[in-house]
């Protein structure tokens, strides 16, 4: 299937950025989705040893990608400790 690819690429190479944008997007789309299979913490690998993990988040974890108008680190926790 490479092969194929490397063929067309050089009989067309006007279709050399097609496929640079379309890897390039299959990259980050896999990255962002082991991003959160590994570090989001609604996700739980180890249910024995630790089946709620959203509960040892602390107020000043960040585990949004990104957050626009909130600085982590400046919260304070504001309820109960289960």
């Amino acid at each position: 299937m490479l092969r194929q690819i490397i063929n067309q690429a050089k009989k067309h190479p006007s279709l050399i950025p097609l496929f640079v944008f379309i890897g390039a997007g299959g990259t980050g789309a896999l990255m962002y989705v082991t991003r959160l299979a590994l570090f989001n913490p609604d996700v739980s690998w180890d249910r024995k040893n630790n089946p709620e993990p959203w509960n040892k988040l602390g107020p000043n974890d960040q585990y949004k990608f990104y957050s626009v108008n909130v600085d982590y680190s400046k919260l304070k926790k504001e309820g109960p400790d289960f």
